[in-house]
């Protein structure tokens, strides 16, 4: 079984919550006896078992609730104490320890037996890390559900014969065959067939995507109709669904600085506590003279003190709140992003495959020959280089046979020429007809406007001679105008960052409502530019391609397009699996909200703490008392996390 492979009877069940499950049930399965023992003896004056029995059946029945199920804690609280660093089981451990001593000192004459005491203290105690547990189990509910995705086998070719493994089993350059609803194993590329396959589980796009020979594929998402032969290109835990459990999995078990800063309260809270239970035993005894009074009181200041609520405060909530994000396809690669996004006040957006598709289409042809004529000669020469406006071009042409080209060459950054039946072809821009001493300029009036709509005018020349202009844009998604709508709304100020021409960088901002361009950037000054602006706020940078990289390190929050390149995506605080600006909106909600919840759950941590230790140090809580309150504050700060998924964030 590889490591994101699991298999659950129940959906939030894993070996954390089954673990503190058995201890919980084992633990009051022994505490339950000790309870009914000591209240027929306190409080009906009953006795069950006879004395010196009856304290030796809690002795017996206490032993492996504190020392077998509350093993880890004792060992960690008691760990702590030596190495003088403390944490919150230091306070249980020692609480319960000197507890269960009294029981054994008892027989003495000198002190009372509250060891029954210290069975209850843990079986509280364990119930609440099973509380914990169960929460952070529901908060990964989502990731369980990306789990459940992956296909559990898979149909190789190998030795040419077809057989059945495991997911596990299978390696890279292995030919997968996948058949018409069957889900994909793992990442690959398609070598033979075609097909359209429903990958909106992965990347929420609704429409099934076609592929044929060369299109790369992801792991988990459903072939519709036809065969497809692919070979794996990742496999376990390099594949795409796995890369999106292991983002939002590291965020869940990151610590952001207000979690340091409860962390740090925390060690410097214990050790006070301690020497407040010392002197509050030591006043007791000493004033009233009754040292298993004292022992009481000082037990009670131990576990009522007890910052388990503070250390659930933040974890439970940022758990819940990447829980939430990840249903959305937003994955929280770094925790601090939560506590920074809600300072954001200017948001930049990189342009082309994060504002607009990211693929070019032809949207105009101006011909001074027949338009078919224009597209076939412009066809048959893109048709030989890679660059997204010449697919764009072959794509509108759509021919079945094409020109024999001669004489091919890119001029990088220009365009293309080469030779058509003896005649000379140059397609490109301004700069590209310039070098050619190619004149254009009567069609100046018709390139600058396809410039003022945001296309990019790609001029062909025949024999020196212009003969058309073809306008190629990059469509806009149709949920960013949305997205920077409501980001204006809210009063953020909206940036964007290119290296396109001034005038198409205004035109795709003024479509999508975005109120300042920084246009003609290089790919290497757009980290810059995100420097300056950070003078005058918290920037959240938005971007998909290798370029972005930088800019997203710099940038306060990182936000990279689940869509772009992996580059990209590993330089971001955040990812949007969906490709959609309307994450960004929503990160930002939830970072909010986020952020609220944990001020509320410090709130009534610290609130708990300082009504509760006066009273225990007055000797009002007896530390059974003491503990259930202990427990209750630490269900409720976990009860007010688990609210958060009520928030709209949409």
């Amino acid at each position: 079984m590889n490591e994101h492979e699991h298999h659950h009877e129940e959906p939030i069940e894993d070996s954390e919550i089954t673990g503190w499950k058995h201890k919980l049930i084992w633990s009051w399965v022994l505490t339950i006896p000790i309870v009914i023992i000591m209240l027929s003896e306190r409080l009906f004056g009953v006795s069950l078992i006879e004395m010196p029995y009856s304290i030796i059946t809690i002795l017996v029945l206490g032993f492996p609730v504190l020392f077998i199920f509350g093993f880890d804690t004792m060992k960690g609280g008691l760990r702590g104490l030596f190495t003088f660093y403390f944490n919150m089981d230091s306070l249980i451990a020692l609480g319960t320890l000197v507890a269960y001593l009294t029981g054994i000192f008892s027989f003495t004459g000198v002190v009372l037996d509250y060891s029954g005491v210290a069975a209850m203290i843990m079986a509280f105690f364990t119930t609440g890390k099973y509380v914990e547990a169960k929460a952070r189990g529901r908060a990964s509910e989502e990731i369980r559900k990306l789990l459940e995705l992956g296909a559990k086998n898979a149909t190789v070719v190998r030795d040419g014969k077809e057989m059945e493994i495991p997911i596990d089993e299978v390696r890279l350059g292995d030919v997968i065959i996948v058949k018409p609803g069957e889900k994909i194993p793992t990442d690959g590329i398609v070598v033979k067939g075609e097909s359209s396959v429903d990958e909106s589980m992965v990347t929420g796009e609704s429409l099934p995507v076609d592929k044929s020979k060369g299109k790369n594929v992801i792991g988990a998402t459903i072939n519709q109709d036809g065969i497809l032969y692919i070979k794996a290109t990742k496999v376990g835990k390099d594949t795409f669904l796995a890369h999106i459990i292991d983002l939002v999995e590291q965020t869940q078990s990151e610590k952001i600085p207000i979690q340091k800063l409860a962390d740090k309260i925390t060690s410097v809270f214990v050790p006070f506590i301690l020497v407040l239970a010392v002197l509050t035993f030591a006043n007791w005894w000493i004033f009233s003279g009754d040292l298993s009074r004292a022992i009481g009181v000082g037990v009670a200041v131990l576990v009522i003190a007890c910052p388990c609520a503070l250390g659930l405060a933040t974890p439970t909530a940022l758990m819940v709140g990447s829980g939430m994000g990840a249903k959305r396809g937003i994955l929280i690669r770094k925790g601090e992003a939560i506590q920074t996004m809600k300072e954001i006040k200017i948001v930049v957006f990189d342009k082309t495959g994060t504002i607009t598709k990211g693929k070019p289409e032809v949207t105009d042809i101006y011909s001074k020959i027949k338009e078919e004529k224009l597209l076939e000669i412009a066809a048959s020469i893109e048709k030989l280089s890679e660059h997204p406006i010449a697919h764009a071009i072959v794509t509108k042409a759509n021919l079945k046979i094409y020109k024999k080209v001669t004489a091919f060459s890119i001029i990088r950054g220009k365009g293309v020429v080469g030779k058509i039946s003896g005649n000379d072809i140059v397609i490109g821009n301004r700069a590209l007809m310039n070098d050619k001493k190619i004149k254009y300029s009567s069609f100046e009036d018709q390139i600058s406007e396809f410039e003022s709509g945001g296309k990019t005018a790609m001029i062909v020349a025949e024999n020196k001679k212009v003969i058309g202009i073809i306008a190629v844009a990059d469509a806009i998604k149709e949920d960013s105008v949305i997205a920077i709508k409501k980001l204006n709304m809210h009063g953020y100020r909206t940036v964007m960052i290119t290296g396109d021409n001034e005038r198409t960088a205004k035109a795709i901002a003024s479509q999508v409502g975005i109120k300042e361009v920084i246009a003609n950037v290089l790919p290497e000054d757009k980290s810059k530019k995100v420097s300056e602006l950070q003078k005058e706020g918290f920037v959240a940078f938005i971007g998909d391609g290798i370029n972005d990289a930088p800019a997203l390190k710099q940038s306060n929050v990182g936000i990279a397009m689940g869509t772009g390149t992996d580059i990209a995506i590993e330089a971001g605080d955040i990812v949007l699996a969906r490709g959609s600006l309307l994450g960004v909106v929503q990160a930002i909600n939830l970072s909010k909200a986020t952020f609220r919840k944990i001020k509320q759950n410090l709130f009534w941590a610290f609130a708990y703490n300082v009504v509760a230790i006066p009273l225990a140090v007055a000797g009002v809580l007896h530390p059974v008392v003491a503990e259930i309150a202990m427990a209750l504050s630490s269900i409720t700060v976990v009860t007010n996390a688990n609210l958060l998924r009520r928030k709209k964030i949409d």
